[in-house]
């Protein structure tokens, strides 16, 4: 397992633990089905919130480095 594997799985497994484990263990009661709605969509949207961040930083949309004369020869030509 790589480096960059182990905090997808660690965040992977945290958010299945909290979407798909604890509403199991909520206490029964007249909220019961919110609280387990609310405990699914949560852990949904947060690991999907994460995962987009992490796969952003993978491949980070960094412009091309040019040179000083580059720029003096852009600057000239596209006034």
């Amino acid at each position: 397992m790589g480096a960059s594997a182990v905090p997808f799985v660690i965040m992977t497994l945290f958010w299945l633990l909290v979407g798909g484990v604890l509403p199991w263990f909520v206490p029964k009661g007249v909220n019961r089905g919110v609280i387990q709605t609310m405990l699914v969509l949560t852990a949904v949207c947060c690991y999907l919130f994460w995962l987009c961040c992490y796969m952003a930083q993978m491949n980070p949309l960094i412009g091309p480095q040019l040179p000083a004369a580059t720029f003096a020869v852009m600057k000239e030509v596209w006034k």
